[in-house]
């Protein structure tokens, strides 16, 4: 039997609730990117704070100096002592880590080569014809910062062009594993698998071994279309100050155009970067 709408039940409102008893409205969720700058600003901030004391500086100074919350402080602290970017020197103290010391480092050297290769590297080409490279070496692999090419209209100077290479398919990746001890080369060998390119690469670890014997009793090193098939490259060391083998200048050129005849103007400019650097040869060098 159907029930009319006057008797039907009806269901109780609730009580209107007064304006102590309403809840405050939740704020919408921070967006993952501006979330992600908020926490790099915080981490620049403390940064700041360090490097403004030369001695170590406690966690509840650094949270006054910065104005962040201890707790906001002491987690972003323990993520740059993770990344060494930060020191804890004692429970409760920090201080700039090695980390920046190394990254500075870095840039300063990329920096300085570049503006010291400049010149020279035109008069190379010049008196070369074919394509010179500028690389410095990033982990695993070398990374093209410089490179002077030929044009119609003339020769044109790209600056950090970011190209990057394994270490051992390149001319100037060889300097580097040469410089490196055997164990080092070794664990190289372990990480990347000496992954070849073309049928010329090494990927074998005694055939690299062999090469980079070669290259420390040469001097310099080759890619002999390890890389690019019909592409040859050589490559000497420049150092700086330090004695440190910072980049590599190479000059690469199609097979056919290959000549050794560059040899000498390589090394002899090579060698003349590395004196604007600072750097002394010595007697053992």
């Amino acid at each position: 039997m159907p029930v009319s709408p006057s008797s039907a039940a009806k269901k109780p409102r609730p009580p209107a609730s007064s304006g102590s008893d309403r809840r405050p409205l939740l704020a919408p969720p921070i967006e993952a990117p501006r979330l992600a700058i908020q926490v790099i600003e915080r981490m620049m901030t403390l940064l700041d704070a360090l490097a403004k004391k030369s001695e170590p500086v406690s966690l509840k100074e650094l949270s006054q100096s910065s104005g962040l919350h201890p707790s906001t402080a002491h987690r972003i602290l323990n993520d740059l002592v993770l990344a060494r970017m930060v020191d804890r020197t004692e429970p409760g103290s920090y201080q700039l880590g090695m980390r920046l010391l190394e990254l500075g480092n870095l840039v300063k050297a990329r920096l300085n080569v570049r503006d010291a290769a400049a010149g020279p590297m035109r008069e190379l080409h010049r008196l070369t014809g074919e394509t010179v490279n500028l690389s410095v070496r990033q982990g695993d692999e070398i990374v093209y910062v410089e490179r002077t090419v030929s044009e119609r209209s003339g020769m044109q100077v790209v600056r950090a062009i970011g190209g990057r290479a394994p270490l051992h398919l390149t001319s100037t990746g060889k300097l580097f594993l040469a410089n490196d001890d055997t164990r080092a080369v070794r664990s190289y060998a372990m990480r990347t698998g000496l992954a070849g390119h073309t049928p010329n690469s090494i990927t074998a670890l005694n055939q690299l071994e062999q090469e980079l014997d070669e290259v420390r009793r040469l001097g310099y090193a080759r890619d002999n279309e390890e890389l690019e098939l019909g592409v040859r490259c050589i490559a000497a060391g420049i150092r700086d100050d330090s004695q440190s083998l910072v980049a590599g200048l190479s000059i690469s050129a199609p097979a056919d155009r290959a000549n050794d005849g560059w040899l000498q103007a390589l090394a002899d400019t090579a060698r003349a970067i590395s004196s604007s650097l600072g750097y002394e040869r010595t007697a053992e060098a």
